[in-house]
């Protein structure tokens, strides 16, 4: 399978979160240099600079003998994502302002109804995807890139600690979640939509299940997911192509 002539390494960086973001990389995957040099068509140098690159954001790590691998966050490092999560994004709406444009409402209405498209088919590629993006989506909406950024991370965090330590069975209830989020903001009343986000991470918070941690991978997995087709079809459809399993986000 060819892959695009001049790879960067923010491509390649991006391609990884996005693959976490989908579930298709899993905590304590093994991310083999050789490997991804061969998969992007680029010099391991290059790829080594990309693995860096994540390892300062937090999701991969690096051991003698091992390799570079996909974090497996701590049970302590769980609570704290949800922390973060609890201080940032009831913040971000608290200090939203105005009330938001209607172009801005539809789009998160859009969204929302791309997440219950993507729950009613069963399609938990799509839903995972479309969970997590809804708090990148929404701080996108407020206008802060370096807001933006951050919950890129904290989504792609998230998704590695769901993994780990929640069930996924609680998808519907994420989706209506965000949709009376967004009926808030609609309504200008941010206080509303403060309060009905930091409910939706308390609820998201108690379901952490230090038991339910595990470290099953698939030989596979990391091909697949990192493969260009499916990288671009993610990126292209992230409402698309994102009840066997649900994430709640």
């Amino acid at each position: 399978m060819s892959v695009p002539a001049m790879v960067g390494k923010g491509e390649i960086t991006q391609r990884v979160v996005q693959s976490i973001l989908a579930r298709q990389i899993r905590p304590g995957e093994r991310l083999g240099e050789h490997e991804l040099a061969q998969l992007f068509g680029v010099s391991r140098t290059l790829v080594r600079e990309a693995l860096m690159q994540l390892q300062a954001r937090g999701f991969v790590a690096v051991r003698p003998r091992v390799g570079w691998y996909v974090v497996e966050p701590s049970f302590a490092e769980a609570r704290e994502t949800y922390a973060a999560r609890r201080v940032i994004e009831p913040g971000m709406l608290r200090d939203a302002g105005r009330p938001l444009q209607s172009a801005v409402i539809s789009r998160l209405r859009q969204h929302v109804a791309e997440e219950r498209n993507a729950i009613a088919h069963r399609d938990a590629a799509t839903r995972s995807v479309a969970l997590a993006d809804f708090h990148v989506c929404l701080a996108e909406c407020l206008g802060n890139r370096f807001l933006t950024s951050v919950m890129v991370d904290l989504s792609a965090r998230t998704t590695l600690v769901s993994a780990l330590y929640q069930s996924q069975t609680e998808a519907q209830d994420s989706n209506d979640d965000h949709a009376a989020i967004v009926e808030a903001l609609a309504t200008g009343d941010h206080v509303r939509a403060e309060a009905l986000m930091r409910a939706h991470i308390d609820t998201l918070a108690a379901r952490l299940d230090e038991s339910l941690a595990h470290s099953a991978r698939a030989q596979d997995r990391l091909r697949s997911a990192l493969a260009p087709d499916n990288a671009t079809k993610a990126a292209r459809h992230p409402g698309k192509g994102r009840k066997s399993a649900a994430t709640s986000t």
